[in-house]
């Protein structure tokens, strides 16, 4: 069969679903209680067709997940002057997100800030200052620059995942 990225994706969320049913109903009926002076109500529970069906899904996954797998290493994309296969722009993407949290946050600093007085010991009685120690414009280009890089990346991965078919 063949599907886009996005459709063996959508695939996988449904038989998840599917699987936690069963998982569920496993949970709920494979023992019930029953007080001594009561008729037992026992649950609809089959043992070998709830493990069967399981394991079913559990197949169907392995072989939807390994062809993306398969899909995500070998297939290339163009971004911009760079060619990457998706495993490449997906790892790529994760590291341009750490960093961007990084950036965001050295780009919100002020310059100078007064510290607290709970920063500083009590003994102290000067008021101390913490400074930035880098060009706060340097800093805000490169987040700028690290947005546009995740946002090319994402950008190409969702055209792919949207239009490439791949073998299950």
């Amino acid at each position: 069969m063949k599907v886009t990225s996005a459709s063996a994706n959508k695939m996988i969320r449904k038989l998840n679903e599917d699987k936690e049913f069963w998982l569920n109903k496993e949970r709920n009926s494979s023992v019930y209680t029953v007080a001594t002076e009561e008729e037992p109500v026992i649950p609809d529970y089959s043992y070998p067709e709830v493990s069967a069906k399981i394991a079913e899904i559990d197949e169907k996954i392995l072989s939807i997940r390994h062809a993306l797998n398969v899909n995500n290493a070998s297939n290339q994309i163009q971004v911009g002057e760079r060619t990457m296969t998706v495993d490449m722009i997906l790892i790529r993407m994760a590291q341009l997100n750490n960093r961007k949290y990084v950036l965001d946050t050295m780009r919100k600093r002020e310059p100078k800030t007064r510290l607290e007085a709970h920063q500083y010991s009590q003994k102290k009685t000067a008021i101390e200052y913490e400074y930035i120690n880098y060009d706060l414009d340097e800093v805000k280009a490169d987040y700028e620059k690290t947005d546009a890089e995740i946002e090319a990346l994402q950008l190409a991965l969702d055209k792919y995942n949207q239009t490439v078919e791949i073998e299950i």
